[in-house]
């Protein structure tokens, strides 16, 4: 039977990492998912990031809420857009350019491929 998951109490699948070949800075990045649909598709949780910047190259849909700190997501033409703590958005596939962490950066996330 399916049941709720709630973020504060459920145990999340954690990983960490470094970003190969970063544009600026030394970024670690940890995600903490606390959902995975049996098809695979669908991932809910909350990614973290330290200060850098690095290629993105969107293959699924993310909806996106700022937790803590600020970023600038620029794609390929140039245009940027700077989200802060409280704002909400969505990252469509197809989406390439370059994600900036300004600092500490905390978001909860929801991604279907």
């Amino acid at each position: 039977m399916p049941r709720i998951i709630r973020f504060d109490t459920a145990t999340p699948d954690t990983s960490s990492s470094s970003i190969d070949q970063p544009l600026e800075g030394n970024p670690q990045t940890t995600t903490h998912n606390f959902f995975t649909s049996s098809d695979q598709r669908f991932f809910a949780g909350v990614w973290e990031s330290t200060a850098g910047k690095w290629r993105v190259n969107y293959s699924e849909q993310e909806f996106v809420h700022m937790l803590a700190g600020e970023a600038i997501l620029s794609d390929e033409q140039g245009n940027a857009e700077r989200v802060k703590a409280g704002d909400s958005f969505v990252v469509p596939a197809g989406f390439k350019g370059s994600w900036e962490s300004l600092g500490q950066v905390r978001k909860l996330y929801a991604i279907y491929e």
